[in-house]
């Protein structure tokens, strides 16, 4: 298995998997269940998410239209105004 994908979060790492299956490679995520051992400090390079040898060129161009996304997503959140109720309908 070769870490296609290091996640900040398992929200993220989960999205990036799920992508992954969609396009039929088989996917793991590697130190999911570790972040509930670290308490409430911030999880750093524990998530990786992880594809088989053969998968390897594949999955780089569904990890990066991911992670794509996923910039514009963060982007438009930080875009918002403080105020909700500001925001237009």
């Amino acid at each position: 298995m070769h870490t296609v994908y290091r996640a900040e979060n398992l929200f993220d790492a989960h999205l990036v998997k799920d992508a992954l299956e969609a396009g039929g490679i088989p996917a793991f995520i590697a130190g999911e269940y570790l972040t509930g051992g670290v308490g409430q400090l911030p999880a750093m390079d524990y998530i990786a998410v992880m594809v088989p040898a053969s998968s390897l060129a594949e999955a780089g161009g569904i990890v990066a239209e991911v992670e794509a996304r996923l910039v514009e997503a963060r982007q438009a959140i930080d875009d918002l105004p403080d105020d909700p109720l500001a925001a237009p309908c």
